[in-house]
């Protein structure tokens, strides 16, 4: 038996697998503080934990108990009880309701069932209870919110519910879709989160200035509409702001004015994101100059104008923190400035869709016209590369093999909130309950892949990875280290000017899914080697120079259509109209009647000068070492000019006599 002489027993996140739990506790009576959290304990709970008269903190959180939970009990000096991540069932004990010194009671994510007692209300003291969370159980019925009403030091109440049987009254008018005038009343409120309801009407501008402490406000998903402007008051203490508006009601609920240069005074402010509305007119100056703490930032779908990437531009805390900037599909103009190259953790700039002009600086990705810079190799750790539909000239860079081209994740940003100060369990390791509201910015990507071009977000992007050059003016080869990239999953190199032949470093792909290598100048032919990849899902080399056999139809080749060949007559195979004797016969055909290639005119006018100019030295050479070889040359010259005299001048001479006499 175990002899406990202080107030206080702490076996949390141990991780025992097998312990029957609590059985001695009769034995605890100074006991005072009794934290077991994320242990592995399971089974059910002694009647036993009851007998802790002396006990002010109970945590029995994320273990593997179950079974009904003790209902008898004299935990009268308990202020704090946390049972809560486990598989209890039944219906709640009824020696809660004997506590009247509670502070903190979390009975969330378990497995109660029942109506909700307003007795269980009632035995809460007004004037000690902060925190209550019943969250994701199995409750049903109406609950009225009323109840707390004389609660003065309640701080947090948590009643979300997976069943859809629990309702909590609030007085909210949902039936009119106005927020409660229960709110008025409010002046202390830090987090308030609207998010998907059927909420219309202006914007609560009395919630920003009745809450002068106000950290997060989400309203998405709604249907406010009007005006939306801060005045100086509203500055306060508020980071996190939410307005994304129901993408089906945008046509009739909207906002729909400028954005006022009083967001300029919302210095805390971590992330702004008011996408899908009609938010018009320049973005305000004071809101890149200013709001020095933004990480997020999102104006996707409005009708913003004008030039955002000013000189004002300073959001440093975008530039020095992971994060993102979408802006696509509005109607901004100029261009994107250098300053934006020292973001070295900014994950996402979204800019498509706009009326910006000028080049993209070098140091951010590449010019739309030119080569592609070697900076860009520097990115050693993308995994998508997108530089299709420009005007990059010249050859592939050989340093992209610097680049991994390995899986991404999918790009979530979390934003926990710090709710509420906890004492005696909390007090021996964080002093804070956090409370999750997740900003899911998830990036959204357009991948070309099976012949067709779709987009992804989310988890799906953890199993992508792609360099897409297609649609330029790239020349020569293509480099033997982009052959080799193992990891990279869709490689798109058509509607360029690539020579060159398709080698057996390909085989080096071990990965691809999706090659396409068509609208081209390769030649050669197509090595057998790649039927041994096994992942390739998509092959095109349409329309360009090769020829002979095309590769076994086994395997993933088996697959492929003749689509995937058309426009190179020389190529033969099964899936061709063309049999490989045919194709024999009309090369031989064609090789005895003209050229069979393009002859390149630098080489011919090269070999032609060189070789000419190496006979006429040999001649000299020889003239001037040997005389009996140059008086034979000199005495050629005056045969041929005797020649040339009687032959053409002497006829020519008479001729013009003949006719002058007539």
């Amino acid at each position: 038996m175990l002899q406990l002489r202080n107030s206080f027993l702490s076996i949390f996140f141990s991780h025992f697998l097998s312990l029957h739990p609590l059985v001695d506790l009769a034995n605890f009576s100074r006991l005072e503080i009794l934290d077991m959290d994320g242990n592995r304990l399971n089974g059910s709970i002694s009647p036993y934990i009851g007998a802790l008269s002396s006990a002010k903190a109970i945590s029995l959180s994320y273990n593997y108990f179950n079974g009904d939970f003790p209902t008898q009990g004299e935990l009268k000096k308990l202020e704090e009880f946390d049972i809560s991540g486990n598989d209890f069932e039944g219906i709640l004990p009824q020696c809660i309701n004997n506590i009247s010194s509670l502070r903190v009671l979390d009975i969330s994510s378990n497995r109660f069932i029942g109506n909700l007692s307003s007795s269980l209300v009632a035995s809460l003291n007004p004037t000690t209870i902060e925190y209550i969370d019943i969250s994701h159980n199995l409750f049903e019925g109406l609950f009225s919110f009323s109840l707390f009403a004389n609660h003065s030091k309640l701080k947090v109440v948590r009643f979300i519910s997976d069943n859809n049987k629990l309702v909590i009254e609030t007085k909210i008018q949902w039936l009119t879709g106005n927020i409660s005038k229960f709110l008025f009343d409010q002046h202390r409120l830090e987090e308030v989160d609207f998010s998907h309801n059927k909420l219309k009407g202006s914007f609560p501008f009395w919630l920003l200035e009745n809450n002068t402490r106000l950290q997060l406000l989400n309203l998405r998903n709604n249907s406010f509409e009007g005006q939306f402007y801060l005045q100086p008051e509203h500055r306060i203490y508020i980071s996190w702001m939410d307005i994304y508006l129901d993408g089906i009601n945008i046509f009739q609920n909207h906002f729909e004015c400028n954005l006022s240069s009083s967001i300029g005074d919302m210095s805390y402010l971590n992330v702004l994101d008011l996408p899908f509305n009609r938010f018009s007119g320049k973005v305000a100056t004071e809101l890149v100059s200013k709001c020095t703490s933004l990480e997020t930032l999102n104006l996707c779908n409005n009708n913003f104008q004008g030039e955002i990437f000013s000189k004002c531009f300073k959001l440093s805390a975008l530039e020095h923190s992971h994060r993102n900037m979408q802006m696509h599909r509005n109607k901004l103009t100029r261009s994107i400035p250098k300053a934006l190259s020292n973001s070295s953790s900014l994950v996402t700039l979204d800019v498509r869709e706009n009326n910006l002009s000028d080049t993209l600086p070098v140091e951010i990705s590449n010019n739309f016209s030119g080569m592609i810079p070697n900076q860009i190799c520097l990115l050693k750790k993308i995994a998508i590369m997108d530089l299709s539909r420009n005007s990059f000239s010249g050859t592939i860079p050989h340093c992209f093999h610097n680049i991994t081209f390995v899986k991404i994740n999918a790009l979530i940003l979390p934003f926990p909130k710090v709710i509420i100060i906890l004492g005696y369990l909390r007090s021996h390791g964080s002093n804070y309950v956090d409370i999750d509201m997740p900003f899911d910015n998830q990036v959204e990507v357009e991948f070309v892949t099976k012949y067709r071009s779709c987009s992804y977000k989310g988890g799906i992007l953890d199993y992508m990875s792609r360099l897409d050059l297609s649609c330029n003016k790239l020349t020569g080869g293509i480099p033997v280290e982009l052959e080799q990239l193992s990891s990279i999953h869709s490689l798109n190199l058509p509607h360029n000017q690539l020579r060159d032949s398709i080698s057996d470093k390909f085989s080096s792909l071990a990965s691809i899914e999706s090659l396409d290598l068509s609208h081209n100048s390769l030649s050669g032919e197509i090595t057998s080697i790649l039927i041994d990849l096994n992942f390739m899902g998509t092959f095109n080399v349409a329309y360009n120079n090769l020829s002979g056999k095309v590769p076994d139809i086994k395997n993933q080749f088996g697959t492929f259509e003749k689509s995937s060949y058309e426009g190179n007559p020389f190529l033969c195979g099964p899936l061709l109209e063309n049999g490989c004797s045919t194709i024999s016969e009309k090369s031989n055909s064609k090789a005895s009647g003209g050229k069979l290639y393009e002859v390149d005119p630098v080489v011919f006018f090269a070999s032609f000068s060189v070789s000419y100019i190496i006979f006429f030295s040999m001649v000299a050479s020889i003239i001037y070492i040997n005389p009996y070889w140059r008086q034979m040359c000199f005495n050629l010259i005056e045969d041929i000019m005797y020649w040339s005299y009687f032959t053409v001048l002497t006829p020519q001479k008479r001729l013009s006599n003949r006719l002058c006499r007539h």
